[in-house]
């Protein structure tokens, strides 16, 4: 089979050659690209592919349908929503993801984010380096918080684990039935909105969570929350959360993701509200989650090329 990868994996050439020397000891093709976003460019690259491989860049469906020979997608990344799965229905292509490849690397950022900005690391910083003291700026403590987590598929499990350690109270929201540790309280999204004095954010981006956060689940928050988003922006309504942060109807934010990926209009509201620590789509990227994505991904395909199936998507 012709198996095309169309951006880099973050892993070094070494360790991809690797992987390249074993596809073709078994006799098939492999060529890699970096990443172009030209819809014309991406269609001769993959218009005799049987096997795409991509990690986050979009994929649209003019490209997909341009791709008569297409059987299958191999995405080294956890969500989907950048691909048109559409499509792929449309064409009969299997698509898979590389779930649980960054459960660590994204749980921890998110902790990061909650004691930052509970201790108002970035304020604190800027103050040091203009030879002020942290007058005004004393923070709070993780230990004895309450913690909710919307979604607790692996990573938001994972993070919750870390949490106990920390001795925070922990609820979360599952918009299906879960089974969950006995530190884990489920509740309805509006008792979680209610009661929590940080709110994380762990599920995926689809048509029941689009805007899952809005004006009025804002103003459900305490004035003194802080929320948290490593998953989708799309998620939560940019604009009513910037409002509510510059009108202190809530403490703080976390955001590592955006409507748009990285680099961002300079005018976006969330770059320039009060309390808000913003990092550009980094909570997946550690060399450590690289690595195992690699293999994760790898190991998916080699199990499609012997007629197996892992991390089905479609």
């Amino acid at each position: 089979m012709k198996i095309v990868l169309l951006e880099s994996l973050a892993i070094s050439n070494e360790v991809l050659e690797n992987y390249k020397t074993k596809l073709e000891n078994m006799g098939h093709e492999f060529l890699s690209y970096e990443r172009n976003l030209d819809t014309e460019v991406l269609i001769e690259r993959s218009k005799d592919a049987d096997i795409l491989m991509i990690a986050n860049m979009p994929l649209k469906g003019e490209v997909i349908r341009a791709c008569k020979k297409l059987k299958y997608i191999n995405i080294a990344f956890t969500g989907v929503d950048h691909v048109d799965l559409e499509a792929c229905k449309e064409m009969g292509i299997e698509v898979s993801n590389a779930s649980g490849y960054s459960t660590e690397s994204v749980a921890e950022l998110a902790l990061c984010m909650m004691i930052s900005l509970l201790r108002n690391v970035a304020k604190v910083d800027e103050r040091c380096r203009q030879g002020k003291t942290k007058d005004g700026l004393v923070g709070f403590e993780l230990m004895g918080k309450t913690v909710g987590i919307v979604g607790i598929g692996k990573i938001g499990l994972r993070t919750a684990e870390l949490l106990n350690a920390f001795g925070c109270k922990i609820i979360a929201y599952n918009h299906r039935e879960k089974e969950v540790p006995e530190f884990v309280k489920l509740v309805s999204l509006d008792e979680l909105l209610e009661e929590s004095d940080i709110i994380s954010l762990h599920c995926p981006l689809n048509a029941s969570t689009k805007g899952l956060i809005g004006k009025e689940e804002i103003a459900k928050m305490k004035k003194s929350a802080i929320l948290i988003n490593t998953v989708r922006g799309a998620v939560v309504d940019s604009a009513a959360l910037a409002d509510a942060l510059n009108n202190g109807d809530i403490q703080g934010a976390g955001i590592d993701v955006f409507e748009t990926e990285p680099p961002l209009d300079t005018a976006h509201p969330l770059l320039n509200a009060k309390n808000t620590l913003v990092t550009p789509h980094i909570a997946f990227a550690t060399k450590e989650s690289m690595l195992l994505r690699a293999e994760i991904v790898f190991d998916v395909l080699d199990a499609y090329l012997k007629g197996e199936r892992k991390n089905v998507i479609l």
